[in-house]
Order: structure tokens, then sequence, then C-alpha cells
């Protein structure tokens, strides 16, 4: 897997927005004509590139690199509590005998 298949670039997106726009104003286009169910293949076609596209959006848009997770698993370390440190309050003082 290259690096171009693990994220969705900005002009990629930009592309789907377009089809997406593009399939919008073609309905809205054959439907003014009366002629939306006449184009039923062709609106099927553009459906199925819309929903591979959209697909490839949502899980490259949400991948994250080995570097990005290593970083992100950094982060959330840093921010939980030590594993050293006890809520156990009879473990404070261990060294002290019974009073």
């Amino acid at each position: 897997m290259t690096d171009d298949d693990e994220v969705y670039g900005e002009a990629r997106a930009r592309r789907l927005e377009e089809l997406l726009r593009s399939i919008a104003e073609r309905l809205m286009d054959l439907d003014d004509r009366g002629e939306l169910l006449d184009h039923a293949a062709d609106l099927i076609r553009l459906f199925g590139e819309a929903r591979s596209e959209l697909f490839r959006y949502e899980v490259r848009s949400t991948y994250d690199s080995p570097e990005l997770a290593e970083r992100r698993r950094l982060v959330e370390d840093a921010k939980a509590p030590p594993d050293f440190q006890t809520t156990d309050d009879e473990d404070d003082q261990p060294w002290r005998g019974d009073r």
C-alpha cells in the first residue's frame, strides 16, 4: 500500500465534492424535464461511482498512519495518571506500623 492509498488528499476531496454536485444538478435537471426514470441506468452508474468514492473517502480520511497512531498513543499515555500512584489510603505509608 502506498501513501497515496492510505490518505485522501485535498484535491481528491474537491473532485468528490464536484462529483456529488454534478449528480445533484443532473437529478434536478432530469426532474425538471420529467425524465428521472428514463435515465435510470445512467443514474445507477453515477451513484455507483459516487458510492465507491465516498467509501474510499470515509476509509482513507479516517486512516491513521503508523506514525500518527504512535503519536496519538504517546499523547494518550501522557494524559493518563501514572500507574505507580495508588488510591488506597491504607497504603499511603506502608513503612509505618499499626498505631
